[in-house]
Parts: C-alpha cells; sequence; structure tokens
C-alpha cells in the first residue's frame, strides 16, 4: 500500500512539474522580445523547472517569483525598477530553496548511505576492530612504559648531576682549606726566620675578598 502511495505521489508530481514547466515555456514566449530582463528572469525559473529532480522543489517560491516577473511586465515606468529589485530577490530565492532542499536531499542520501556502510562493517568487521583496539591498547602500554623508564633514567642522572656537583663542591673546599693553611705555614716561617735574623716581621698577606655571587 505504501508503495502504491509513493507511486502515485510521484506521478502527480511529475504531472505538477511538467505543468508547470509548460506554463513557464509559454509565459516566456508570450514575453515581449524587447523585454530582456523578463526574459532573463523567465529563463532562471525555466532552468530550476527543467531539472527533474529540482522541480518538485521550492514549488510555492517559484510561484511567488512568476508573479513578481507578471508584476514586472505589467509594471508602470516609474514602478519598474522596485518591482524588478521585488522579481530579481524572489528569483533568487526559488533558486537558494531550490538547491538548498537538493543539498538536503543528498545530504539524508549520504547519512543513510553511511549508516548502512557502518551497519555493515560492524557486523563483517567486528573481530578486526577487537584486535585493532587490542593492538592499541598493547602499543599504549608499551609507550607508557618506555616514558616511564625514560622518567626513571632522567631521576637517576638528574641524582648523580647533583652528586658530583656536590662532590666537586667538597674537593673545592679541602683544597682550598689546604691552600690556606699552606699560606699560613710560610707566613709562620717567614716570621720566626726574621726573627732570628733580628728582623722585623713581614706583613701578613692580606686576605682575599671574597668574590660577589
Amino acid at each position: 500500500m505504501s508503495a502504491f502511495a509513493d507511486l502515485s505521489r510521484g506521478l502527480i508530481l511529475r504531472t505538477l512539474a511538467a505543468t508547470v514547466l509548460s506554463l513557464a515555456c509559454a509565459a516566456a514566449f508570450a514575453a515581449p522580445p524587447d523585454d530582456p530582463d523578463v526574459a532573463r528572469l523567465n529563463q532562471r525559473v525555466i532552468v530550476i523547472e527543467s531539472n527533474p529532480d529540482a522541480a518538485q522543489y521550492g514549488a510555492f517560491e517559484r510561484l511567488r517569483a512568476r508573479q513578481a516577473i507578471d508584476a514586472v511586465r505589467a509594471a508602470r515606468s516609474r514602478d519598474r525598477a522596485w518591482a524588478l529589485r521585488i522579481a530579481d530577490r524572489r528569483v533568487e530565492t526559488a533558486e537558494i530553496v531550490t538547491r538548498t532542499q537538493l543539498a538536503q536531499r543528498e545530504v539524508d542520501r549520504l547519512d543513510r548511505e553511511r549508516s548502512e556502510l557502518l551497519v555493515e562493517a560492524s557486523r563483517r568487521d567486528a573481530d578486526r576492530a577487537r584486535a585493532e583496539t587490542e593492538r592499541l591498547r598493547v602499543q599504549a602500554q608499551i609507550q607508557a612504559e618506555e616514558a616511564e623508564r625514560l622518567r626513571l633514567a632522567a631521576d637517576q642522572e638528574a641524582q648523580a648531576r647533583a652528586e658530583a656537583e656536590g662532590l666537586l663542591d667538597n674537593v673545592a673546599g679541602q683544597q682550598a682549606a689546604k691552600l690556606r693553611a699552606a699560606r699560613e705555614r710560610d707566613a709562620e716561617l717567614a716570621r720566626k726566620e726574621a726573627e732570628l735574623m733580628g728582623e722585623a716581621p713581614p706583613k701578613p698577606a692580606p686576605k682575599p675578598k671574597p668574590k660577589k655571587k
């Protein structure tokens, strides 16, 4: 019953489209040959109606466009510019509505095809999808383990660097202490030598000023 209704509806739409196209062609031929604006607007409507896929869309907008074109044909000179602007706008509206509805029909068709393909792919490739999911899980686990290993290695390297720097600071401190002790011994020996020689002891060398950080 539904198929019969769809067939009847399709026949009615095709008949209506053919009737509208015939009327449009008659109106186009009836237009005065010296009225290029009317002919141009009529041609744009005919282009819409000559497309069997588009003829079923925007019927109301095309009717208003036809009425506006007739108003241009009947308009007085002082009203012609305004009537022509309205007609052009309504023809453009009919074109936009038709293109939009055609595009929406195509989107709906693609959505249906996509849904069917997804269902079919889901039915056929369930095992493959599970295998791919498992592969990605294992890969993610390996990457996480590698990242943890690198983090531990970086921590160990930072700790070793800190220990090395501390050791160097300790060695430098010990060397500085030895240097101070050697200088003090030299100063003490020089003082005793001066006392033995009956000379005034030399002045101790000034301590080096600490470097400003």
